[in-house]
């Protein structure tokens, strides 16, 4: 019986790789005549051979760029000292405290002034995980293949966010100096802790489903709720540490002279010594040529708390967005900006250009898909935030490179920075804030449409890691 068995199997094998390669699988013949396509000369067997020990980048990386070589640049927003995000997805907060803290160092005359990354990134999370809690619990009708639910549960928590979620944290829970609260080591590699919480949430989502399902009372479910958090708080506190509620802290100038000694609480030193309205005052806008100009957007659920703000952008040309950003920057003001850093990017010398790599030679073919086509097709997006700090124009005031200050540390590229070419920075820039007195008129009355919604899921939902 067995062996009549494999008889069959194998009587019926040509018939089954028949069945799989007959319309559109890589058939015996098609095999043959991709190969015959292929050629062996001298040049192709150099090239197996370098790249048998040899990165693609290193052999694709042109020799001479002139952008590696130029580092001036005519209007610059100064700072000091440079953050580092260590291993972990806080870029985003840490480029909006750059932002606020790059004003306070100017006002006050400090020294290197940071604010505590650890503080609103654990309040943000707690923020994270009561907003997934919460959207199962209003989803909890639905199926579990339903695309929003499914969402949901594929991503519980993140590290990684936009301005939204400095927006929300700073002003629901104030700032506090970097001693106050300074970094832990799961601070700066988030990966185990996110996990951990995650598989929590994903437990408490479903057994808030059955709650509803079992059609339990909804102060009872709210009571569960608020013990599921207390979990979570309990895990980020052990992990982050207690965030301060008032603490006694001394301002020192760049000197280390004490300005002055106070107690405060995190709120009333946001109040005291930032106090900008992080909702009324900014402006985000988005350049996405997949979609139409001049309209505003809001993406499902892309917000870091259930009471924050979505985050709405208007999208623009390059050059609109351009012209606010040399108007921010004239005015010593840094500003959230946000990109596709991986994209041709130097790391030995800190340059993102479009001229850094010649991956076209190297494999005798070209890439010609523009940005709106790389965006459709998944092939960009925005990943990272840095501070946007600098500009270098020409004669006739149009932009030859710009330069971020990065939370990579002050080892990492440029002395701490990111030097990019102004045609780089068409092809990838994303996202900026910008603050509403530098945005023309016409571009705030866009402001005033309904914004269209996008799915959870749309690819710029994706926050800055």
């Amino acid at each position: 019986m067995r062996k009549t068995l494999l008889s069959l199997i194998l009587l019926a094998a040509p018939a089954m790789l028949g069945a799989q390669t007959k319309d559109g699988g890589i058939s015996a013949d098609m095999l043959s005549k991709i190969k015959a396509q292929q050629t062996n000369t001298a040049a192709d067997r150099a090239l197996r051979n370098a790249l048998a020990g040899t990165s693609i980048n290193q052999l694709a990386t042109l020799a001479y760029n002139p952008a590696e070589y130029d580092t001036h640049f005519s209007h610059r927003v100064p700072s000091k000292g440079i953050t580092d995000q260590k291993s972990s997805g806080r870029c985003w907060l840490f480029t909006g405290m750059n932002v606020m803290r790059a004003k306070m160092i100017a006002k006050y005359g400090l020294g290197d002034f940071q604010f505590s990354q650890s503080y609103n990134f654990f309040f943000d999370q707690l923020e994270k995980a009561n907003l997934f809690l919460q959207a199962v619990l209003d989803n909890a009708d639905k199926p579990m293949s339903d695309q929003l639910v499914e969402w949901l549960f594929k991503h519980p928590l993140s590290d990684g966010g936009t301005f939204c979620g400095v927006q929300d944290a700073v002003m629901k829970y104030g700032l506090v100096p970097a001693e106050v609260m300074p970094e832990s080591y799961n601070a700066n590699n988030t990966s185990r802790m996110s996990a951990i919480i995650t598989l929590k949430l994903r437990e408490y989502g479903l057994e808030l489903r059955k709650a509803v399902a079992d059609g339990k009372k909804k102060s009872a479910i709210e009571a569960r709720k608020i013990e599921m958090l207390s979990t979570v708080y309990r895990i980020l506190a052990s992990c982050l540490g207690e965030p301060p509620t008032k603490f006694t802290y001394t301002m020192k100038d760049a000197a280390g002279k004490p300005i002055n000694t106070k107690e405060y609480t995190p709120m009333s030193f946001y109040e005291e010594y930032v106090g900008a309205d992080l909702r009324g005052n900014y402006v985000m806008l988005m350049n996405d040529p997949s979609r139409p100009y001049n309209k505003t957007y809001t993406i499902d659920m892309d917000r870091h708390s259930y009471d924050g703000e979505q985050w709405t952008f208007v999208n623009l040309p390059m050059e609109d967005i351009k012209e606010m950003a040399i108007a921010s920057i004239k005015d010593s003001t840094m500003m959230y900006y946000s990109c596709d850093v991986g994209q041709c990017y130097n790391s030995k010398t800190g340059v993102l250009s479009l001229d850094n790599y010649d991956y076209a030679s190297l494999f005798n073919t070209d890439f010609p898909m523009n940005k709106a086509e790389r965006i459709s097709t998944f092939a960009s997006a925005s990943s990272h935030a840095m501070t946007l700090m600098a500009v270098d124009l020409d004669e006739n005031g149009k932009p030859k490179k710009w330069m971020v200050e990065n939370s990579w540390g002050p080892a990492s590229g440029y002395k701490g920075h990111l030097i990019m070419t102004d045609e780089w920075f068409d092809a990838y820039s994303f996202r900026l804030v910008v603050e509403k007195k530098y945005v023309p008129a016409r571009i705030l009355k866009l402001l005033e449409q309904k914004p269209e919604v996008l799915p959870a899921w749309d690819p710029l939902f994706a926050g800055e890691e």
